[in-house]
């Protein structure tokens, strides 16, 4: 079963980490994993300026330290970006001292304290020891951008049928995420701003 809204229960147990930002102003945080990717990344940069909306994006140190002037880009135009450690290692299946080592090395190329586990799966051990440094940041819905089982309009209405305010929002700046993306990504700017959202980075 694909899970789209994080569930409650989930954030209780894990309470750790950060799901979203409670409050009450009409905010939604846009997140992008894995890049930044050439050809997508930046088109992403294009269709956030058409809305003067901020995202975050969560990068991978090796991705960062090839593309350094795309990763240059996002922090010129006012975005954040965020620790998605260097080789993206599932936290589960790596003993804590490689799984921190990689997250060490991605440091030299993406200077945040926001950290996200890519998969979202992260040792109670291992995420002990990386709050000591970085805010972890999880998410309230997942778009299933990267799915290429989810059409374009499923992922669509994953987000807009699950988004509320506060929410953080997972997307993936990847070329196999592209299509569904890109297709995604305006009508959600779109449609939340006619309502009077606005679109913030994470803080």
């Amino acid at each position: 079963m694909r899970v789209v809204k994080t569930p409650k229960i989930a954030k209780k147990i894990l309470r750790r980490f950060s799901w979203n930002n409670e409050h009450n102003d009409k905010t939604i945080y846009l997140t992008f994993d894995d890049g930044p990717t050439q050809g997508v990344t930046d088109r992403v940069l294009e269709i956030l300026k058409k809305f003067n909306a901020k995202a975050t994006f969560f990068c991978i140190g090796r991705n960062a330290e090839k593309q350094a002037e795309l990763y240059a880009q996002i922090l010129a135009q006012g975005h954040r970006t965020g620790n998605h450690s260097y080789s993206h290692l599932n936290g589960w299946k790596t003993n804590k001292e490689t799984y921190l080592a990689d997250v060490e090395l991605a440091r030299h190329y993406i200077d945040s304290d926001l950290f996200r586990p890519p998969y979202g799966k992260i040792k109670p051990s291992q995420s002990k020891q990386l709050s000591r440094n970085f805010k972890i940041i999880m998410w309230d819905v997942l778009s299933w951008d990267f799915d290429s089982k989810t059409s374009k309009e499923q992922c669509l209405n994953n987000v807009i049928n699950k988004t509320e305010r506060g929410n953080i929002v997972l997307f993936h700046d990847t070329e196999a995420a592209s299509e569904n993306l890109f297709y995604v990504l305006p009508e959600v700017l779109s449609k939340f701003s006619k309502k009077g959202y606005c679109f913030s980075a994470i803080k």
